[in-house]
Order: C-alpha cells, then structure tokens, then sequence
C-alpha cells in the first residue's frame, strides 16, 4: 500500500449502531440480533456514533475473548472513518518502516513508548547522531472539512504535549502528529472549543521548535493507509 499501509487480516462483518454502552463497549445489531462489541477508543465519538449507522467490525482472533468482534469502521456519507485509536500508532510504525511519512523519511526507530517525563512516547527516533521523540493522535472528528482534536478535554494530552516540549528544551528533536483517519478533510486544527488548554500548549509547542504535522489516510474495507500531509493551522 503506498505511502505505508496496514490490511485488515480478514473480511469486515456489517452491523448498525445501536449506542454505546461504555468507554470500551458498544451495542451493535449484527445479522438481526444485537450484540456486544469492543470499542479501541475512549473518545466521545458523537459524529460517529449515531443509532442506525451502518459499521464494519472486525472479528476477534483469540477464541477465548470476551466480545466477538471489535469495532473497526463507520461509514458515512463521505466515505469511510476508522474508529480504532490504536490503529494509528500501527500504521505510523509501517510507514516509519518502509520510509514513507514525509518529513521522516530518513529516520529509524531506535524504540517503541520510550520513557517521556513520568510517561511515555510513542517512538524513539534515530536520524544519524540525531534523536526525535514523535507523539501519535488519532483524529476522527471532522467538521466541515477542518480536523479536530481533541474531540473532549484532554488532560493526558495537554501532558504529552508539555513533556515534548520540556525535551526540545533539553536538545532533542520533539515531534506530535495527527493521524487523521478519514479522508473528508483539508486541514488540521486544534479543537479550543473542547479544550482550549491543549490548543494553548499545541502553540507553544510549536514556537518552541516541537514539529506539528497532520495526515490524512485513505479508509475502506480492505485497510487503512496514508495519502499525505495536510497543512496544520494552530490559530
């Protein structure tokens, strides 16, 4: 897949919404009856989540698990939107891998969730002697045509977000980037209306020499994969 990709392992099972039950949880009509299926996303997800709507799962591999399947797709009226907040993180190290996200093309990954202030990054870079901490976000919300995030206050977040900056202080390179998984959109923005304290830190990251950049993917039944940068508006 070009610009670094992932496929899905096997066919996506159709269903509808029928709501939410919890963080991790949602209720699902699947072939005439209703069932229990993971949700991989502790966001609101209001724009997505609506009765009736017509999603794509993925069946669980481990016998043993407690649900099925997990929630992977909603379609819209615009295309398709994945649901998966962990899936971003997978398709970033594949497009680390076969150097495929512009901008980073020439680095390596030297580790994954590599210690950051009393947390975790996302990965450890390596460009030559050069190191670079990249923080990943997954973005779903989208209104007319700008990308949102956070899509709910964010106190982790705003925490990352300090802590890249706190590294680029001390000599490293500091990266966030915002996957956007969906392809409806033009630019990316941060949401001040939901939490205008991460939009303040995103700023000062940014003056602070922290790289901020947004891709969109290209989203369908098969898989996910990038189709490029969109350009990052921070006020």
């Amino acid at each position: 897949m070009e610009m670094g990709g992932i496929r899905f392992p096997g066919p996506l099972v159709a269903g509808r919404f029928v709501r939410r039950l919890n963080r991790f949880a949602a209720l699902v009509e699947v072939a005439g009856r209703q069932e229990q299926v993971h949700v991989r996303n502790s966001g609101r997800l209001h724009e997505l989540f609506t009765p009736g709507r017509e999603v794509l799962l993925e069946a669980a591999t481990t016998p043993a698990r407690r649900t099925r399947f997990t929630l992977a797709l909603v379609r819209l009226p615009t295309g398709y939107v994945s649901a998966d907040a962990h899936l971003p993180n997978a398709l970033v190290a594949e497009g680390l891998r076969c150097h495929a996200i512009p901008g980073f093309r020439r680095h390596r990954v030297l580790r994954r969730e590599p210690a950051m202030g009393r947390g975790r990054a996302d990965f450890l870079l390596a460009q030559g002697r050069r190191r670079c901490l990249l923080e990943v976000k997954s973005v779903t919300l989208v209104k007319e045509g700008v990308a949102l995030f956070p899509d709910a206050p964010t106190v982790r977040g705003r925490t990352h977000v300090e802590h890249l900056i706190a590294a680029r202080r001390r000599g490293l390179g500091a990266a966030i980037l915002f996957v956007i998984q969906r392809s409806d959109v033009q630019i990316f923005a941060p949401n001040r209306d939901a939490d205008p304290e991460f939009s303040e830190s995103l700023r000062r990251a940014s003056r602070a020499g922290v790289r901020v950049c947004a891709m969109r993917c290209h989203v369908d039944p098969r898989g996910v994969r990038f189709t490029g940068l969109v350009p990052v508006r921070l006020r």
